[in-house]
Parts: structure tokens; C-alpha cells; sequence
């Protein structure tokens, strides 16, 4: 016992040494010190917690009704019964460091748990509240057991606690922290083997509740391979799985694809039914039905029907030459060239715009502010009409001086097919849109080969009265996905911008380093392609020469990029906000909209990093 009291004596006093230096001294290096708590001490103080004055921030948006609390209660009873007379407290954290929930069989204790915020609804973060048996147990990653003076917060110092993460069987992510708490005197090395024991305890229970939602699935996709004889493909969760037919049929790439698809139908409130082309140029059809374990959703069995496949290139017919009424021969697009290989849902936006100018439909085109709407239809119109020409005009206050361009273009001799583009029409005002309906019209009587097209980046402007005249100009509307709804088409978007930026560098040829590209693709890019290459002409500027890395890019994306979501995810995510700015903020009738529960809907503002609305 005197051997314990001198330890913990020696290790105040190494506190006390590296809060007046800021740096581990000889003393807080002493084997009475562990390395985990010495990392944490200068975590601490980097992170700017005051010893003295920091306490625990409040929060009243928990989920209380998740499947960690489902999961935890009745280890946390059984731990309770364990702990009869032993004056401790049980407390469960989410994966945020918040309290959830708290027990004890003693009032003293709780009351002096009150007193320091250790109560639900405080976040217990090791960059909030420093060194704790919760926070630290994030931060490292494993149990922890941490007693009195090793506490960083002054007021934390009568206490000890033992704190176990508790992970996901299947995902191994943290989903929470076990802590048992007492005050020091109290104490016992057994704390650290009973909340350890207790931790595995709800894990083989969220495994459990885990596999009544794949059960559910499991047993659907069984029932549904029996009665049909095509190719069928289930997911849900980190679970796909894929009958004798699919395999068959679709090469590993294809059944990735038509499973993040068949998530993307998953979420959404209409009929779970679509028609999709692949990378490889199958064109495949999807019939979707959703299955549920009890209220939660536990996935989504599709049947696969093959439409077409793509004609070889041996074999495909060059491009037609037509003559249009009225003119000298002129041609109209040939089949696109193979482009690379593209996410399906800038295929579709892709095919759109392709046999709109094959059939010479005046074409809108949307899409988010620098999404890439103008490229990919100069691209298209490049692929297929090689020779024609692309003339741009970006609207703006005046457009008489776009007008006089586009009718000279008319009355010259038609040599060459054309394409008339229009960006930005939502920024139009009512003389810009009088002028752009004039030069339509004109387009529309001329009798040569120029085909029209114009690009939106808010589709809300277009439901102004002053629109719906110009509207009716266009016989289709392509919408092209922001870059976060198809994270398979990053890598070559980012070669692409590089090698533009590089062009105009001294033919520099630059690439990203595996750890900076998986900061790209765990950053949201609101901004989409536009913001992608402001922050890749800082990154070539920071290391002008060699493999561009993590640390080149901005700090934005370095610290905004926390993991990638998934095209399923992202898509989510902009569900929510949409719902949230539809509810003016109120995330009941947000919920409500969605068709979720609200905690569910809370859980999910979280894990998005959705912080206001």
C-alpha cells in the first residue's frame, strides 16, 4: 500500500513537472509514467486544454436509441449486479466520446460524477477535457486504466477510471468506449479486467443484432435465387452477395458496380427499378426489392437482366453520312469512342448528351457549379463529330454581342457541323434571356448543321416565370452528378487535371502519391472539379517537382477529408441536407420527410460531419 501511495505520489509530481515545462521531463519519462500517458499529457497541451479551467462540453442530440445502447444495456445490468456495494459507476460513451448513459448502486458517487460533468450528454474527448479513461481510450485505441494524478484535468485527479473501446465485429471501427469510474481510494487493477471482459461482452451482442439484419437478407436472397433463373445480387451493409447466373455474366468490376447502384436505388422513395450501362458497355436492367429485419433496413435483392452488350469495334459501322434538308451533306454524330472507363451515372449523363446531338435536340445540361457540365459535352461532341466546331458564350448582362457572333455564324457557308453552347443561363437576366430566345430561334430556322446546347448550375432559377418561355426551346435535360456522387471517376479526373495544369507548367508531368489520392477521395469537394484543381495548382506549386503528397495539399482537404465516402453515401448525405433546408432547420419534420427515425437522423448528421443547418 505504501508502495502504491509513493507511485502515484511520483507521478503528481512528474505532472507537475511537465505542465511548467510543456515537455516530458526526466520524471514524466520514469517507467511510473506509461507512454500512452505521456503521448496524451502533450496531446493535451497541444490541444490547449487548461488543466485548471477546462471542462466538458454539453450535448442534446444523442442517440439513445441506437444499437450500441440496445446492445450495452443488459451487459451494463449484469455489470451492475456484479458490482453490488462497490461504490462505482458504469458509464457508455458513442463514438464521439459522449455520454450516453451512467449507473451506479451509490448516490455519493454519482453526485460527485455530477460535480466534474461525467454525466449524459458531456463529451469526454481527450482535446476537450485532456487525459480520461474515455477520451484516451479513443485516442490510443485500447483499454486504458488511469488513475488519479495521471488525469490531466485538476478536477479529474480524486478519480480513476478503466475505459475499453468497443469496436464493431464486422467493421473493427470504434463504435463507443465501456468506463467504469470510482473515486481513487477504491480503485483496483480488477476494473481493468471486468470493463474489458464487459466491452467484449457487447460486442458479441452487436454482432449478434448484426446478423439478424444479414439473416433477414441471407434468407431473401435464398427465396429469390430459387425462383428465378437470371443473375440475382444482394446487399446490405458491408455484406453483396452474388447467385452462379451473376457471376457468370458480370466480370468482378461489373457486380462492384450494379452493387453500389443497387444501394443508390436502396435509399431512395420511388420504385427500386433502373436501367444502367456498365463500364465495359453492357446495358444492364435492375428490379429491386428492399428487405427489412423487424423496423431496420437490412439491404436490397436485385434481379439482373442483360439488355446489350456493346458491339465490337471490328464490327461497328463508321459514322453515317446524312444530307439535311436544305443543305450540302453534312454529318451527324457517329458512336461515341470507347471513352474511360465512368462511373454509370456519368455514363447516363453522357449517353444523354450524345443522342441529343444525334438527333440535333436543342439540349440543357445541369449540374452543380463545376461539375464539369461544359467538358463533358465538348468531349462528347469531339468524340463524335471529330471536325465540328464548339463556339461558347457564357451569358451575362449583355448578350447582344453573343447574339451578333451566333448570326454570323449562321450566314456563313456551311462547311463544318457546329455546336452552339450557352453557359450559365440561370444567371441570365431579362434581356439576356430575350436575347438567348432570339438567337435559339434563329438556330432553329437555320437550315444548316448547328446543333445548341446550355448548361445550368441552379435548376431552382429555371422555375421563374421569366424562364419558362426559354425552357420550351429544349426538347431534353441531362443532369450531370456532382463529382462526390462518383468517386469511381476520380483518379482519372485528377490525372486529367494535372496533366492541364502541367501543360501550362512547363510541361511538367505530374501525379498524386497513393496517401494524397486517398486524401482526395476523402474529401466532399463541394466545389467539385473546379475547387479540385485550385487545390492541385497549390499542391504542384508547394513540391514543383516529383510525386505530389499528402502533406502538398491544402489544409483544407487535408483536414476536411476524413474518409471516402461511398457513391451510395454521398448521396445520402445530400438527401439530408436537402431534407434539412426543406424543414428550415427542424430535424423532426426533416426525419419526418426522410421516412427515418429521428435518432437515425441524428447518428447520421454525426457521421456525416452534417454540423448545421
Amino acid at each position: 500500500m505504501q508502495e502504491l501511495a509513493a507511485r502515484r505520489t511520483r507521478i503528481a509530481n512528474a505532472r507537475a513537472d511537465f505542465l511548467r515545462s510543456g515537455h516530458a521531463t526526466e520524471r514524466a519519462e520514469s517507467r511510473d509514467v506509461s507512454d500512452v500517458v505521456s503521448a496524451s499529457w502533450q496531446r493535451s497541451l497541444s490541444a490547449g486544454v487548461d488543466p485548471a479551467t477546462s471542462h466538458a462540453v454539453y450535448h442534446d442530440d444523442l442517440d439513445l436509441s441506437s444499437r450500441l445502447v440496445r446492445c450495452s444495456e443488459p451487459v451494463m445490468a449484469r455489470l451492475g449486479d456484479e458490482m453490488a456495494g462497490w461504490p462505482m459507476s458504469i458509464v457508455l460513451c458513442d463514438s464521439k466520446a459522449r455520454i450516453l448513459r451512467r449507473s451506479e448502486n451509490d448516490r455519493s458517487i454519482g453526485a460527485m460524477l455530477d460535480s466534474v460533468s461525467l454525466a449524459p450528454g458531456f463529451n469526454y474527448g481527450e482535446d476537450s477535457i485532456g487525459t480520461n479513461g474515455i477520451g484516451t481510450v479513443f485516442e490510443s485505441g485500447k483499454p486504458l486504466f488511469i488513475v488519479g494524478a495521471e488525469h490531466f484535468l485538476e478536477e479529474l485527479q480524486d478519480f480513476a477510471c478503466a475505459g475499453s473501446p468497443i469496436r464493431d465485429p464486422l467493421t473493427g471501427r470504434v463504435e463507443g468506449v465501456l468506463d467504469i469510474s470510482c473515486l481513487s481510494e477504491y480503485s483496483s487493477p480488477l476494473m481493468h479486467s471486468l470493463v474489458r471482459s464487459a466491452a467484449r461482452d457487447i460486442e458479441q451482442n452487436l454482432l449478434l443484432d448484426r446478423s439478424r439484419c444479414q439473416q433477414a437478407l441471407f434468407e431473401a436472397f435464398v427465396r429469390q435465387d430459387s425462383r428465378k433463373r437470371g443473375a440475382v445480387i444482394a446487399v446490405g451493409g458491408t455484406v453483396a452477395m452474388s447467385n452462379a447466373v451473376a457471376q457468370m455474366l458480370f466480370d468482378p468490376i461489373e457486380q462492384w458496380t450494379i452493387q453500389e447502384h443497387a444501394r443508390y436505388l436502396m435509399i431512395g422513395k420511388t420504385n427500386p427499378v433502373d436501367e444502367i450501362e456498365l463500364t465495359s458497355g453492357k446495358v444492364v436492367h435492375l428490379r429491386g426489392v428492399r428487405i427489412t429485419a423487424g423496423n431496420d433496413p437490412a439491404g436490397i435483392i436485385v434481379t439482373v437482366t442483360l439488355v446489350s452488350e456493346r458491339t465490337p469495334e471490328s464490327t461497328r459501322p463508321p459514322g453515317l453520312v446524312v444530307p439535311l434538308a436544305g443543305s450540302a451533306a453534312a454529318p451527324v454524330p457517329r458512336a461515341m469512342a470507347p471513352a474511360e472507363r465512368v462511373s454509370p451515372l456519368l455514363k447516363r449523363a453522357r449517353t444523354g448528351i450524345f443522342e441529343a446531338l444525334a438527333e440535333n435536340q436543342p439540349l440543357l445540361v445541369m449540374g452543380e457549379t463545376g461539375c464539369g457540365k461544359l467538358t463533358i459535352i465538348q468531349d462528347v461532341f469531339t468524340e463524335s463529330i471529330p471536325a465540328g466546331n464548339c463556339l461558347v458564350f457564357d451569358s451575362g448582362p449583355t448578350m447582344k454581342p453573343r447574339l451578333q457572333a451566333v448570326k454570323s455564324h449562321l450566314r456563313a457557308p456551311a462547311t463544318e457541323t457546329a455546336l452552339v453552347v450557352f453557359t450559365n443561363i440561370d444567371r441570365l437576366d431579362g434581356a439576356g434571356i430575350e436575347d438567348v430566345k432570339l438567337c435559339l430561334l434563329a438556330i432553329s430556322a437555320h437550315t444548316g448543321s448547328t446543333r445548341v446546347a446550355a448548361t445550368v448550375s441552379d435548376a431552382n432559377m429555371l422555375s421563374r416565370d421569366t424562364f419558362r418561355e426559354l425552357l420550351t426551346r429544349f426538347d431534353r435535360a441531362v443532369t450531370v452528378p456532382p463529382l462526390r456522387h462518383r468517386l469511381e471517376d476520380l483518379p482519372a479526373v485528377v490525372q486529367r487535371v494535372l496533366t492541364t495544369l502541367g501543360q501550362g507548367n512547363g510541361r511538367r508531368r505530374a501525379r498524386l502519391s497513393a496517401g494524397a489520392l486517398r486524401v482526395v477521395a476523402g474529401y466532399s469537394w463541394p466545389g467539385n472539379i473546379r475547387q479540385l484543381t485550385d487545390a492541385l495548382a497549390t499542391a504542384l506549386g508547394t513540391r514543383p517537382v516529383g510525386e505530389i503528397e499528402a502533406e502538398d495539399l491544402p489544409a483544407f482537404v487535408r483536414h476536411g477529408a476524413q474518409r471516402a465516402l461511398s457513391t451510395l453515401e454521398a448521396i445520402e448525405r445530400d438527401m439530408i441536407v436537402a431534407a434539412l433546408a426543406e424543414a428550415d432547420g427542424n430535424r423532426v419534420q426533416a426525419a419526418a420527410a426522410l421516412g427515418i427515425a429521428r435518432s437515425s437522423l441524428y447518428r447520421k448528421l454525426k457521421a456525416y460531419g452534417i454540423e448545421e443547418t
